[in-house]
């Protein structure tokens, strides 16, 4: 790749880093690895155009990233190449632990959280960068002495969440997710090395803030999609179980040496490899090549995720509907002749929860015209509502 190359994005129109290490870290096989891997897992069962790679949303994270940088140039900010360069090493990479179906199989594939692997892979990448790669670790672990770097990458106010809610929303087509991300850039300000917005941009952090919540209640925790990426979850652990009991399953060599725990794996570096391998084609394989297995479990999980003949799902908990549901799980588990650990494979309990914003973690903070610096909560005029977790609590079970 070279200086010259552009990127044509559906949100901010052509893109140029204007740096050749940017251009050398996206030409990575282990960053390319991301054009497969989509964005929002299963999500376009229900939104049939939210089909967009990891690659695109960390390219757009990367060009927010330099407009957040200019704009604070502009303002007087002192920032250095070298800080501009390991910003976005920094943020080029946040994504890069990601595994098949992103957020769908977090921690299925190697137990891990997809940071813990980014952190990893970042670290494994910095040794090729001398003092540019240190500080890029620095601000992608916090530790640099200047913290609003880091706030711009991973913060309740980053680039990362302005680019994928952008993102998403454009993918699905759900307008309640657009948010101003280019208001908000020209809203930034540094005081003492803390990131911090003007004081007149507050209606558009309450818009972003909005959009976020939404985007979670309507798109991210939709109920189709959330029975479809449980579905996935225990296809993998139901691979796994039936291999730890001697049983062949049918898929590709480096998925089914991860999942075997197999020496090759018993390092991190070896488990990085097999790891960067990977990608939704490997799971896609997996679950058509075995619809039609001898364990009815593994046979029911992927001709329903294949053919998309999903389970049920009932939304709510603790009064009599939802014990007789409870009951009739177990009732039609029994009808397909499973077991009490077999139907535990496809009968799935639990509980999701919207977070839209909390002070307790890195609290937007607002510039205001004399000098003070005040948080988001003393500023806003919205219901608490955003400030609260809001519980889901599911059932999902095989439909009769």
């Amino acid at each position: 790749m070279g200086k010259k190359k552009l990127f044509n994005d559906p949100i901010y129109g052509l893109v140029d880093f204007r740096d050749e290490l940017v251009y050398e870290l996206i030409d990575q096989p282990h960053f390319q690895r991301l054009r497969r891997i989509k964005q929002m897992g299963l999500s376009d069962y229900v939104y049939a155009g939210a089909t967009h790679p990891r690659f695109q949303h960390a390219l757009g994270a990367t060009h927010l990233l330099y407009r957040g940088l200019d704009t604070l140039a502009s303002k007087g900010v002192d920032i250095s190449d070298e800080e501009r360069q390991a910003a976005a090493m920094a943020i080029l990479y946040h994504d890069i632990g990601h595994g098949p179906f992103s957020h769908a199989l977090e921690g299925s594939l190697v137990g891990k959280h997809h940071e813990e692997l980014t952190l990893a892979f970042l670290i494994k990448a910095a040794e090729k960068y001398g003092s540019i790669g240190d500080l890029a670790l620095e601000i992608f672990e916090g530790t640099y002495a200047r913290p609003f770097f880091h706030s711009l990458i991973a913060s309740q106010l980053d680039v990362d969440r302005l680019d994928y809610l952008s993102r998403d929303s454009y993918y699905t087509g759900v307008a309640e997710g657009v948010v101003g991300y280019d208001r908000i850039i020209k809203m930034l300000e540094v005081r003492n090395d803390e990131l911090l917005i003007e004081e007149k941009g507050l209606h558009s952090i309450e818009k972003f803030l909005v959009s976020r919540y939404l985007m979670y209640a309507q798109v991210y925790l939709h109920k189709t999609s959330l029975v479809a990426e449980k579905m996935l979850k225990m296809t993998i652990e139901r691979v796994k179980y039936l291999l730890n009991n001697g049983e062949n399953v049918e898929m590709g060599d480096q998925l089914k040496t991860l999942l075997t725990g197999d020496p090759i794996t018993a390092s991190e570096e070896g488990i990085m490899e097999l790891f960067s391998s990977l990608d939704d084609i490997d799971v896609w394989d997996l679950l058509k090549k075995n619809r039609n297995h001898a364990d009815p479990v593994l046979s029911y999980l992927c001709t329903g995720l294949v053919d998309r003949r999903l389970s049920k799902i009932v939304i709510g908990g603790g009064d009599t509907a939802w014990q007789d549901k409870e009951a009739l799980a177990i009732k039609i588990a029994t009808e397909m002749g499973l077991t009490e650990k077999d139907a535990s494979f496809v009968i799935v309990a639990g509980e999701e929860k919207i977070t839209a914003y909390s002070e307790a973690k890195t609290s937007i903070r607002f510039l205001q015209r004399d000098g003070e610096v005040v948080p988001f909560s003393q500023q806003t005029g919205l219901s608490e509502a955003l400030f609260k977790d809001k519980p889901m609590k599911y059932l999902i079970y095989p439909r009769n």
